[in-house]
């Protein structure tokens, strides 16, 4: 086994022992166990602290103010002129159902392939790159790359336009197989389509891959008003946020422990946006506030919004 290989098990492993759910009944099992043995005093604080963990993430807004700051990290710029290339990470489809029963059921990251197919519609120029496998230990599924052609074709967008990597099993992989695949030209713009507060991980690795992409933010869970308080949304959704924030702040601080990444918050500052109007070179850097307020013309655009590509009959 190489040393990405057990890097791969042992983050699979250390994820399952300490997310939040798992961790919860882990303490009630070992408050089970000494409560057993007689320790009363014991059993009864790891009772406490696994009730304080699951009312923690399940009725208050603790996994919004966490996730959040991740989803606001990077913005949207302006559209841009010309794009040559989409590239859209997996995480979007229901694969175990999917293998199963041969279609492509999307789950709450299925935001990823939507804006995918439409940014291929409206350049419909640019290839669409779709990198994914099966990233899980022990439960059977299909591919996002596998499955996400059966959607693109539903959608209109042909076959003929994807590129697929099949191997990723990480956001890693992703990066590090999608070099071996495409590489971008000078001033080419390639956007990066993935869940917000995915964006900086996955940001951090293509830099590092001196891999030059246009960060397109989708699958916003917060709305970034919630505030501090309690029963904000209901408890399941709130435990998975509270789950998905956790594991995303974990990741960046493996990711940069592991050397992967440069920062363990990466950021917008001195983003470069090949194929914008002016640009030269690596194209024009923007100032991390100007990418939001500077509006591109153009037509059917306005404010830096446009109405997607009706699609045929």
């Amino acid at each position: 086994m190489n040393d990405f290989s057990f890097l791969f098990f042992a983050s699979k492993l250390f994820w399952f022992l300490i997310q939040p759910l798992n961790f919860a009944l882990f303490l009630l099992g070992f408050a089970i166990l000494v409560g057993w043995l007689g320790w009363r005093k014991l059993r009864g604080f790891t009772l406490i602290l696994a009730f304080l963990l699951l009312s923690l993430a399940s009725w208050t807004s603790l996994g919004a103010l966490l996730l959040n700051p991740l989803e606001e990290r990077f913005q949207r710029p302006p559209m841009p002129d010309k794009v040559a290339g989409i590239i859209v990470l997996g995480g979007g489809f229901e694969g175990a159902i999917n293998l199963a029963r041969g279609g492509y059921d999307i789950n709450s990251g299925g935001d990823r392939f939507l804006e995918a197919a439409v940014l291929a519609r409206r350049y419909p120029e640019a290839k669409v790159v779709v990198s994914g496998g099966t990233g899980t230990l022990l439960l059977d599924g299909e591919g996002d790359a596998d499955t996400a052609p059966k959607l693109f074709e539903a959608l209109g967008v042909p076959a003929s336009r994807l590129i697929l990597e099949r191997q990723s099993r990480n956001t890693y992989d992703n990066v590090e197989n999608l070099r071996k695949l495409v590489t971008p030209g000078k001033d080419e713009t390639w956007l990066l389509v993935t869940s917000s507060f995915h964006m900086p991980r996955s940001m951090g690795l293509f830099r590092k891959a001196a891999f030059p992409v246009v960060p397109w933010p989708v699958d916003y869970r917060t709305s970034g008003q919630e505030g501090l308080g309690v029963m904000r949304d209901n408890p399941a959704d709130s435990l998975q946020t509270t789950t998905m924030a956790i594991r995303e702040w974990f990741g960046l601080i493996g990711y940069k422990f592991t050397g992967r990444i440069d920062s363990v918050f990466p950021g917008p500052d001195d983003m470069s946006i090949p194929g914008q109007d002016g640009a030269s070179g690596g194209g024009e850097k923007l100032p991390a506030d100007q990418n939001t307020e500077q509006q591109q013309g153009g037509e059917g655009e306005s404010d830096g919004v446009y109405e997607p590509p009706k699609v045929p009959d």
